[in-house]
């Protein structure tokens, strides 16, 4: 489904991603870890053309992402991204919010883009709000509004980056049960994340970055239990304590 071949990507003279080589099937859930600044967030936003990398090859579906206004529209269409912040437009409401996509970029008819747009309401729990404005909604609600917008241009991927590091505590279970019920049902996905629980729950292999690099990948019981390099032992140690 994603081909990385050596991927570089500065800003100015930084250099945030060093070689990236990956490459993800169809229906697997990567969960990509490390501390901040390690690059994590632009390996994710290069795959749909958010960052434009440098340097070497990022293909979805065989399709290359390059200067191409067609192509990273296509890609696009099949790549959902949820952020940090949930980006949803305030003067619209969460039903104006899952439609405006699907009518503007896939010419679907209105009627048409209601009816998806409430199914995936249904699917992450809160088709009562659909007639509400983000603003009356939860940090949670909110996100996972962000979640079935995404989803209703019936994306092959999907990129997570982030999605509960702005939540509350208690808010956090709410969009992780919804992202796990998604990873249920076969989706691509790819999701920046510090919830340990949830990598070892859904993901088929864990990533771990530092200094724009990926250090190690495996299977999250291997990496967790018995780390090979000293660098991914020392922030697991931190963050699994």
């Amino acid at each position: 489904m994603i081909r990385i071949k050596g991927v570089h990507k500065w800003y100015g003279k930084f250099h945030a991603l060093k070689d990236i080589n990956l490459e993800v099937a169809a229906g697997e859930k990567i969960v990509i870890c490390g501390p901040s600044g390690s690059g994590k967030s632009t390996l994710i936003r290069c795959i749909n053309y958010l960052e434009r990398h440098n340097d070497g090859l990022i293909e979805v579906e065989g399709v290359a992402l390059e200067d191409d206004v067609k192509k990273i529209e296509m890609i696009r269409r099949d790549v959902g991204m949820v952020f940090q912040q949930f980006n949803l437009f305030p003067h619209l409401t969460v039903l104006e919010n899952l439609c405006l996509a699907p009518t503007k970029v896939k010419k679907i008819p209105q009627n048409e883009a209601e009816d998806l747009a409430r199914s995936y309401l249904e699917r992450v729990k809160i088709p009562e709000q659909a007639e509400k404005y983000p603003s009356g909604l939860s940090g949670g609600q909110q996100q996972r509004v962000a979640i079935a917008r995404a989803l209703c241009m019936q994306p092959k991927v999907m990129l997570f980056d982030e999605p509960t590091s702005a939540l509350d505590p208690e808010m956090i279970k709410e969009v992780l049960d919804v992202m796990i019920e998604l990873a249920e049902t076969g989706m691509t996905m790819l999701c920046v994340t510090h919830e340990m629980a949830f990598a070892k729950k859904v993901a088929d292999r864990v990533i771990f970055m530092d200094e724009g690099q990926i250090v190690e990948v495996d299977s999250p019981d291997i990496l967790f239990s018995n780390p090979k390099q000293e660098r991914t032992k020392a922030f697991l140690g931190q963050i699994l304590g």
